[in-house]
């Protein structure tokens, strides 16, 4: 019996489906629904609906919530906070929490050169400063970037991402002077050495696509989101950082959904012993509200112009009270160690899942970062896109919460609250274990019911 999920209703509940009934009628089709389902409240790694479901929840938020579902302290700060005021406009009128936030996060930033922050909305907000940064600092104007990263949807960051459905199509011309170039995948490169293959082919990019003085920076995810969560090679981000001095390029590390603890380092950069130009953090900063931040070398943060960078909610008091609490549970909590540890059971888990199922191509990740790789043939590592999308289909019905990645959306991420209890996690993995180890036609589950989804 998995005494933390509960089904009274079977999807979508009475409550839950008139709402989404005026859903359908008043919000952009553009906005998916995935869960058919309206939420009512959430607590660490549990969600609630309208109608006394639960789920266990291993999307969080995608990513905004390594310290779970309103978190007592979290809620307590940024309640404390809107009491005094919620709005001033940092630039205009200033307030400690910001100055606190940015003294706490550069020095938590690796490497032990001065550094400053500024604060922004979204992780895209935070990629289009960084590039700006880039781009006036060394007076260059390309950008490389790699296949399957995502950056986000504004149109430099959508520039930068490498994936044309849902997040390009039909949506150009996109901004000039961005090159790409592979990323070292070690399940899907074709030579041994995913780092030397990749290294060799952003050396030919120069030759062939881009002169290396015309290009300011190379932007990096230290794990693929995304993109698959992958993993590259520990040399990897190393050898790029070696790369990027030798040709005067800054290195920009996508932090948004790798940092903040996720790892079991605060930042993933961390593992290789790397320190980037610029470091980009947003999502779990501050708990799922608006928030991100680039963080870097003093001299870089002081070359930009008074006002070049900015915006009027940035870096908004309530945001940067919730960010500050964020910190102290990661700290006080252990949430990196917890990290670590969960990684563990999971990769353990899914490795004698894979012993199993046939369908599981790769198990893949670092701490709790963690995927399994859907594929119709582990020989041929054919994508298996309608696979995943049933074993996420038949775990929502059985009450956890997956998400799919991949560029070929064969790829199932774990993005649990690293305040999942041990109790949590094993059962989740239990209904994962079974939507898997059916769709693989391994064993035969019982027949979903009741659950359809939110277009319907």
């Amino acid at each position: 019996m998995r005494e933390t999920i509960r089904r009274p209703y079977a999807l979508p509940g009475p409550r839950s489906a008139a709402v989404l009934a005026e859903l359908r009628q008043y919000v952009s089709a553009a906005v998916p629904v995935y869960l058919p389902a309206v939420i009512a409240r959430a607590a660490g790694a549990v969600l609630t609906d309208l109608d006394g479901n639960t789920f266990i929840d291993l999307v969080g938020g995608v990513g905004c919530l390594n310290v779970g579902h309103a978190h007592p302290r979290v809620v307590s700060a940024i309640s404390e906070q809107a009491a005094r005021f919620t709005h001033t406009d940092f630039a205009v009128a200033p307030y400690g929490g910001y100055v606190s936030l940015a003294q706490r996060l550069c020095a938590l930033a690796p490497g032990t050169g001065p550094k400053k922050a500024i604060f922004l909305n979204s992780g895209s907000e935070a990629v289009e400063s960084a590039v700006k940064i880039a781009r006036a600092t060394t007076g260059r104007p390309a950008i490389i970037a790699f296949e399957g990263a995502f950056h986000g949807r504004t149109y430099m960051s959508m520039t930068l991402t490498s994936k044309i459905d849902p997040y390009k199509r039909n949506f150009g011309p996109f901004v000039p002077e961005v090159y790409r170039a592979p990323y070292a995948d070690p399940y899907r490169s074709p030579e041994p050495d995913a780092t030397r293959w990749a290294m060799r082919a952003l050396e030919n990019l120069l030759v062939t696509h881009v002169q290396p003085d015309r290009v300011a920076a190379v932007i990096v995810e230290p794990i693929l989101g995304e993109g698959g969560f992958v993993v590259p090679p520990p040399d990897f981000l190393g050898q790029l950082r070696a790369f990027t001095r030798r040709f005067g390029m800054l290195l920009i590390a996508d932090e948004v959904q790798t940092g903040i603890g996720r790892t079991g380092r605060m930042f993933a950069v961390e593992h290789a012993g790397v320190e980037p130009d610029l470091l980009v953090t947003a999502k779990s900063l501050a708990a799922g509200l608006p928030l991100s931040a680039v963080i870097g070398s003093a001299g870089l943060m002081d070359a930009m112009p008074e006002s070049s960078l900015g915006g009027t909610y940035v870096g908004n008091p309530v945001a940067c009270a919730a960010a500050l609490a964020v910190l102290d549970v990661i700290e006080d909590e252990g949430l990196l160690a917890r990290a670590s540890l969960l990684g563990e059971q999971m990769m353990a888990r899914f490795r004698r899942l894979a012993d199993r199922a046939a369908l599981v191509g790769d198990v893949r990740g670092l701490g709790a970062m963690v995927a399994i790789e859907l594929v119709r043939d582990r020989r041929t590592k054919t994508p298996a896109p309608d696979a995943t999308a049933e074993v996420i289909h038949r775990a929502m019905a059985r009450g956890v919460l997956l998400l799919k990645a991949g560029v070929y959306n064969n790829v199932i991420r774990i993005l649990a609250p690293l305040v999942i209890t041990d109790e949590q996690l094993a059962d989740a993995l239990d209904v994962l274990d079974e939507a898997v180890l059916e769709v693989s036609g391994e064993t035969t589950g019982p027949e979903d019911q009741g659950i359809m989804g939110s277009g319907q």
